[in-house]
């Protein structure tokens, strides 16, 4: 899901998909990033829900449409479909739980078979003010990213520590794909073929999705705190 509107105030709406297992922190970041809040005694996610941020990028007005759902294996027929069109993906796991890092390559193979193309991904250890109770070190966390291809952070919900950046991070890399083919679009002048101006969706996949990956996915950002 990446268009432009004509007739609202977004230049472009990106849907971002939330991933991960059960009680890593997925709903808190969401909270965090889109209403500044937290919820220390927040349930598991039922079904489905999303939340909506606008960031101004190279002066045009992005809408992230940011999607939320259970990592409990119940819920596996609402993700399937939860996969398509998105065009962002955060991939959770929490630090204090090795469990939950272990199942992220299961997470990132699932993304690849359910989403119709390739997906800007960033690895979050997220809980990263559980210093004591970390089980995942920082360095694992990078060197799984850097072989995945992924961007990674480190994040806190509850202290709010880096969480706008990795939302940011995947919107503003999505951003950058999608300006370098409505160029490479233009200067082919290839018609109707991405050229956001004529309100068409534009698709990364095909001999695109490659080039995508090999210019966007794999550039190595981390930070951590």
């Amino acid at each position: 899901m990446a268009y432009m509107e004509d007739e609202q105030n977004e230049d472009y709406l990106f849907k971002i998909v939330l991933i991960g297992d059960s009680a890593v922190g997925k709903s808190n970041l969401l909270a965090r990033f889109a209403r500044d809040e937290f919820y220390p005694n927040s349930k598991s996610t039922i079904g489905v829900e999303f939340q909506t941020q606008k960031m101004n990028i190279s002066g045009k007005e992005v809408k992230a449409q940011i999607w939320d759902t259970a990592g409990q294996e119940r819920f596996r027929a609402v993700t399937s479909a939860y996969y398509r069109g998105a065009v962002g993906a955060l991939v959770v796991y929490d630090i204090s739980r090795r469990q939950t890092f272990e199942s992220v390559s299961r997470w990132l193979n699932e993304l690849q078979t359910h989403s119709d193309m390739n997906v800007v991904t960033i690895l979050v250890g997220n809980k990263s003010d559980l210093r004591d109770a970390r089980e995942v070190t920082t360095g694992e966390g990078k060197a799984l990213a850097e072989a995945r291809g992924l961007f990674f952070v480190e994040t806190s919900a509850l202290a709010s520590s880096n969480v706008a950046a990795a939302f940011e991070t995947v919107v503003r890399e999505i951003f950058s794909i999608l300006s370098r083919k409505v160029m490479q679009s233009q200067d082919l002048n290839h018609k109707g073929a991405g050229w956001l101006a004529n309100g068409k969706t534009v698709i990364l996949q095909n001999n695109e999705k490659q080039e995508a990956a090999d210019e966007g996915t794999k550039t190595g950002w981390c930070c951590s705190h």
